[in-house]
């Protein structure tokens, strides 16, 4: 694993409040089981119930010394196959990518860690690609970069993006401008209590355009050592909330619910997650 004490990837800025506000929520009923090998491959079998669409797959992850190997098959018989190579340089990650059957769909990406900088550029492996850069400059207390894409088909820019981040011992605060100038997204992460892993993290989007705001809140807390609760509420009336409980080493449970405080009399959404591993 590539590990460097510097600003990251372009990908981490504001990553910790996303975190906060959306990772584990969830409308849907989703089952996964993990397993192993003796040869140490984990075989992951995964089922999701999107109202009346049942959606699967099973991914097989195979590591040899510093090569990654995943191969994952979906219910729709695409094979999606990731080939990651740790450190063939100091500071370097490599990282090979295609779906069958689509043949356009390779792409090549590297990845360079530095203590005061982060790369990554990917490159599509057809006739006229689409390039991607990233970059971030500075250490793990301040950063900012850059993310675009062009496309040589078209000769268009298809994404420009810039952000800033602040880091501090227990705050974390970021401003990005996404969609080519038309978004703009500022978050924030405070840690109240290390020790029960006690956190409030905001995110506010305008968009230019359309003169529209989201503001969303969301706070973490651990009830104890084995169950973490999270909650979050925006400015449009949806407020949402989770449990989570280890119930065995590495084995998640995961009950969640949204409501539409503006429209009370609908059904709340309520999603379920578990996952299981030995």
């Amino acid at each position: 694993m590539v590990f460097v004490k510097g600003p990251g990837l372009y990908s981490d800025i504001g990553k910790k409040a996303r975190d906060l506000l959306y990772r584990d929520y969830q409308s849907d009923q989703k089952f996964t089981l993990t397993t192993y090998t003796s040869n140490g491959v984990a075989i992951t079998s995964s089922g999701t119930k999107k109202g009346d669409l049942f959606l699967a797959d099973v991914n097989t992850q195979l590591k040899n010394k510093n090569i990654t190997t995943d191969v994952k098959v979906d219910t729709n018989s695409n094979v999606y196959t990731t080939i990651a190579v740790d450190e063939p340089a100091p500071g370097v990650k490599a990282i090979f990518s295609f779906v069958a059957p689509d043949q356009r769909s390779g792409k090549v990406e590297l990845q360079y860690f530095h203590e005061y900088a982060g790369i990554s550029t990917s490159l599509g492996l057809t006739a006229k690609p689409l390039v991607n850069f990233s970059g971030v400059a500075g250490n793990h207390k301040v950063a900012f970069g850059t993310d675009v894409s062009f496309d040589t088909a078209t000769g268009n820019f298809t994404k420009c993006n810039a952000g800033v981040s602040f880091t501090t011992n227990d705050l974390i605060a970021s401003l990005s401008l996404n969609d080519k100038g038309d978004t703009i997204t500022a978050s924030y992460f405070h840690t109240v209590s290390p020790l029960t892993n006690t956190a409030v993290g905001a995110e506010l989007i305008h968009g230019f355009s359309t003169n529209e705001n989201t503001l969303t809140i969301g706070t973490q807390h651990l009830l104890d050592p084995l169950t973490s609760v999270k909650a979050r509420v925006n400015n449009h009336g949806k407020a949402s909330a989770l449990i989570q409980h280890e119930w065995r080493p590495k084995s998640l449970i995961t009950i969640s619910g949204e409501v539409d405080t503006r429209a009370i009399e609908k059904s709340a959404k309520v999603g379920l997650a578990l996952a299981l591993k030995p």
